[in-house]
């Protein structure tokens, strides 16, 4: 028995005298691997292993850290290629602790979310006092930027807010960190919790200093004292009862590209703070329902002296901040309100000096309606009956002086210029024409006021779209009476005549010099000037794109099924781009050469008639009478 257990002693001596015979061999082999034999290979310039110095590391944070201390696990030189990672937790605890999530994301879960040394560089790890340092506050920016900036990391993750740092870099906090404000925000003023740059949380986390409720605090470490005010403010009262929809510094001066309000394009500059700024919350229809506000407020002010002086440009003029301060904000109520009943009158005073208390009292957010009540509103209603009088009679005397002059045109010799069925074809062309430009506006300008008086009511798209393909389908019949005009006796006639040629340039050139005083000669046309021929090919082009493209966007749902999506938004364009300009040809110059040109006014009622009076018609068409001097009215077609 004696034997046995001496045995098993021995044994068990002898592990342990190899377990302590490893450890020392180890020692001894790791104890011959020093930095300095490390820089035999990484001291050099070569593609085969990375360039770190030993002076590099010494005049790190690590100086005098020697290689293996980070780098475990080498035995032998030269080392494998596949290294472990080095693991910095072994002597910042602390910090490996706190760094356990990077905004919504674990660390370490993929090679996107940043590792020590993606913030704080491998070997070259400086102090964040050192300007070289890629945590210090001018640096920062860049080294945040190298994740924040990439457009596939903000795709991969869905970062909602897009380009930071490019905002951050324009901003006033950038402008004074450049200009040596050690003081100036950062990244790390912001985003950092307690403090720490390894405890970055999202907006959502009720720990976060860029929480929607934490954002006063976190702005109130440098601006204290404005702090102060918004916390006693409306808008701070109703944030610190949880009111997620309650304004913080961010929704007035943005977030990363804060600007001066000195600055033109700031949103809290005095242009335009009533619209950009203040409308957002008080024109939105939930929080005006919510908290009872009154409506119209940034409306009436931009329609008011004040806020038309201030859309001009005027920076001297008052604005939102100037009667109701800029964060101690409170209800007219409120007797600590620089608008409350008591306090206006040093308001206003503020720009008008001397005002009376009883002036100070002008309602500013006027809606129009300030005059409904005793004698201003009698002067209201006297204004509107004159003024409805002395337009009615206007348009009266217009109307009536209109038809008389045309009546006395229509009276004068006249010369037969349409048949009847020309007449009746260019009426039904007119009306469809017409009807077409109104319904298909409507559809694309569905929010304009004449567009909701036409077809705001219930109902109103339908029968929007159904006159729409009705006046397409009779723009379309009168387009094939047309075509089947054409190869008859008469239209190649009419073809011959209005077909464009050289001598249709050279009249243009006349009359252009003739326009400008330089000729003393107007051109002489035959049936038809060169603006008739113009225009007629105009119509014959546009009407084949609108008709062609019509019927692409009529039956989109069938074309679909075999030709790309692209080519039916090309349609789309070209189809509503083609009536802008068919539109605009006749507003402009099919206007001008019927009715508004001295020499036809009041119109040339050959629309009507088919006739125009012979004395217009000489002039215009003189060629006619030259070359057939016999000819009478009834000859000519």
């Amino acid at each position: 028995m004696v034997m046995i257990f001496m045995q098993r002693i021995m044994k068990r001596l002898w592990l342990v005298f190899l377990f302590i015979f490893s450890i020392v061999m180890v020692s001894s082999a790791q104890e011959m691997i020093t930095s300095e034999s490390c820089s035999e290979c990484h001291g050099k310039n070569n593609k085969e292993s990375a360039v770190v110095t030993t002076n590099m590391v010494d005049t790190s944070v690590h100086e005098g850290t020697d290689c293996l201390e980070c780098h475990e696990g080498i035995t032998e030189l030269p080392h494998s290629e596949n290294l472990e990672m080095v693991v910095c937790a072994n002597c910042h605890e602390d910090e490996a602790v706190n760094y356990k999530l990077h905004g919504s994301h674990e660390t370490g879960t993929n090679a996107d979310i940043p590792a020590c040394a993606d913030c704080h560089g491998t070997h070259d790890v400086l102090a964040s006092s050192d300007t070289k340092s890629r945590i210090h506050p001018l640096n920062l920016p860049s080294t945040c930027g190298t994740c924040h900036e990439d457009p596939e990391i903000a795709r991969a993750y869905a970062l909602l807010t897009k380009n930071p740092i490019r905002n951050y870099q324009s901003s006033v906090h950038a402008s004074a960190t450049a200009e040596g404000n050690k003081n100036a925000a950062t990244c790390r003023d912001c985003h950092f919790n307690n403090g720490s740059a390894h405890q970055i949380l999202t907006p959502g986390n009720t720990n976060s200093p860029v929480n929607h409720f934490a954002i006063p605090g976190t702005c109130g470490k440098c601006h204290s004292r404005i702090e102060k005010e918004y916390w006693n403010s409306i808008h701070g009262k109703l944030t610190a009862r949880g009111k997620t929809n309650s304004p913080v510094c961010t929704n007035c001066h943005g977030e990363h590209r804060i600007l001066s309000h000195t600055e033109k394009r700031s949103s809290v500059n005095s242009s335009q703070l009533a619209e950009v700024t203040c409308s957002p919350c008080h024109e939105s229809a939930n929080l005006i329902e919510q908290y009872g506000l009154p409506a119209g407020r940034p409306v009436s002010f931009i329609d008011s002296y004040h806020g038309l002086k201030s859309n001009a440009g005027d920076t001297t003029v008052a604005n939102c901040i100037d009667c109701h301060s800029t964060h101690s904000i409170l209800p007219a109520t409120d007797a600590k309100s620089a608008i409350h009943f008591n306090n206006r009158q040093g308001t206003c005073g503020k720009c008008h000096l001397g005002i009376n208390a009883d002036l100070a009292q002008t309602i500013i957010h006027s809606n129009g309606k300030s005059g409904n009540s005793g004698w201003p509103m009698v002067f209201t209603n006297v204004y509107f009956i004159i003024i409805s009088a002395t337009v009615a009679g206007m348009l009266l005397f217009i109307i009536f002086d209109f038809w008389r002059q045309t009546r006395n045109m229509m009276l004068k010799k006249q010369v037969k210029r349409m048949s009847r069925s020309a007449v009746f074809q260019h009426m039904l062309l007119a009306i469809s024409f017409f009807l077409l430009a109104v319904t298909g506006f409507a559809l694309r300008h569905a929010d304009s006021w004449w567009a909701l008086l036409l077809f705001g009511r219930e109902g109103g798209f339908f029968l929007r779209n159904t006159i729409h393909r009705i006046s397409a389908v009779l723009f379309i019949l009168m387009t094939l009476t047309h075509l089947i005009y054409l190869p008859s006796t008469r239209g190649r006639v009419f073809i011959k005549m209005i077909f464009p040629g050289l001598h249709d340039f050279k009249q243009l050139i006349q009359m252009i010099t003739y326009n400008l005083g330089l000729s003393k000669n107007q051109p002489i046309f035959d049936r038809f000037s060169f603006v008739e021929k113009f225009e007629y090919w105009a119509l014959a082009w546009g009407g084949a794109i609108m008709i062609i493209t019509g019927i692409f966007l009529w039956y989109d749902n069938y074309f679909v099924r075999f030709l790309p999506k692209a080519f039916l938004d090309i349609m789309v364009v070209i189809h509503y781009y083609e009536a802008w300009l068919a539109t605009l040809a006749i507003l402009i110059l099919h206007s001008y050469a019927t009715v508004f040109s001295p020499n036809v006014y009041p119109m040339n009622p050959s629309w009507l008639t088919g006739k125009m009076p012979q004395e217009q018609h000489d002039q215009k068409h003189a060629k006619i009478q030259i070359e057939r001097k016999n000819i009478t009215s009834e000859e000519i077609r």
